[in-house]
């Protein structure tokens, strides 16, 4: 270990959150037949989309405009705030990095789900925050345990994913506002709503955006089929968002993802195309799961979580023979939530795929 680290960071562990499935498929010497793993958009994104990153391309010499002026005020337009309530950043996992950056010192106190997205737990570790776990109730994320544990805490952050990975689940907006209403003077809500564009009507509350105590996450990487662009965003007050200029990377959003980015948000008719064929896959999916004696549990985002009846063992058994039919998923990471697996959906070549292997998998489980 170098001796030029801190303390701190020489302490912390030498792993990312997620084993990729390029370091997958170079372990086994074989590439995936259908990559359903990182909740990825099979679907793609918009061809106006497309065309501009290509037309982009030619600049790329060029560094990208440091303000991110023009997708500001196009997100700005698009939810109704102005351009000083967003704060554009390298997807989400970025922009919680820099959260963590501004808000925690060595200590501070910070609550989540157990289970819940695990790049948000890497960040707080990397800043030293002190970190408590609620469990899930139900399959779902829990706001009066996560807000019971901020008072007992004091914590200076809450973390909420609505919809929720990796169980897919989501609360309706009005337990989103009552969370809201009832947060500690001291606490930040970082309500990470990465599936919103893909959630059922009534899921994503109407919270008004200079609100002091909540910071809302969204995402090109999900609904808009751009997770390779790095695209995420933040919409909350304006003090907040002017204080990620402090700590970020001016340089960090390049030309052809703020052009990619521009043009995908501005073509609103694919974003509509990619929810109707999401609920046609969901629906499939979640056929196949059935068929096979499986239980889907409902699924508000981009993926089915998949209840294989019995303990992590045996879904980690289930997820290993997929991963040896080519077929890249994941599962959650802690009891009880991982008797389950986790399917990304797909295109109809896809799932056929799923269709073919999960019997093969489920039976060689034993």
């Amino acid at each position: 270990m170098s001796r030029f680290l801190t303390p701190h960071a020489a302490s912390l562990p030498s792993t990312v959150p997620f084993t990729g499935p390029e370091t997958l498929e170079r372990r086994s010497t074989t590439p995936f037949r259908a990559r359903l793993g990182a909740n990825e958009s099979l679907f793609g994104p918009s061809p106006r989309a497309i065309a501009a990153m290509k037309a982009a391309a030619s600049d790329v010499w060029m560094y990208g405009d440091p303000e991110i002026h023009d997708l500001k005020q196009a997100l700005a337009t698009h939810h109704g705030v102005t351009p000083a309530h967003i704060a554009v950043g390298p997807g989400i996992d970025g922009l919680l990095g820099l959260i963590c950056r501004l808000t925690l010192d060595p200590g501070t106190p910070v609550v989540t789900s157990l289970g819940a997205y695990p790049t948000f737990n890497f960040h707080v570790a990397g800043y030293g925050g002190d970190l408590s776990r609620v469990p899930y109730k139900a399959d779902h994320e829990d706001p009066q345990a996560l807000l019971d544990a901020a008072k007992a805490t004091r914590a200076r952050l809450i973390y909420f994913a609505n919809p929720d990975n990796p169980m897919g689940s989501a609360h309706p907006a009005a337990v989103v506002r009552d969370m809201v209403a009832n947060l500690p003077d001291d606490t930040l809500l970082i309500l990470d709503e990465a599936y919103a564009d893909l959630a059922p009507p009534g899921t994503v509350p109407d919270i008004p955006a200079d609100h002091p105590q909540v910071i809302r996450m969204r995402t090109f990487s999900k609904g808009y089929g751009m997770a390779g662009a790095r695209v995420g965003y933040a919409i909350t007050n304006p003090d907040l968002a002017l204080a990620f200029d402090k700590v970020r990377d001016h340089f960090g959003m390049g030309r052809i993802s703020q052009a990619g980015a521009l043009a995908a948000l501005q073509d609103q008719d694919w974003l509509h195309s990619v929810q109707a064929r999401t609920l046609a896959a969901r629906a499939r999916l979640s056929a196949i799961a059935t068929a096979n004696g499986l239980v889907p549990l409902p699924s508000a985002t981009n993926f089915v979580t998949i209840d294989c009846g019995r303990d992590g063992d045996h879904a980690r058994r289930i997820l290993a023979e997929m991963s040896k039919r080519g077929v890249f998923i994941r599962m959650p990471g802690v009891a009880p939530l991982d008797r389950c697996i986790r399917i990304s959906l797909g295109d109809d070549p896809a799932l056929d795929i799923v269709a073919e292997s999960l019997p093969q998998a489920i039976k060689a489980a034993g």
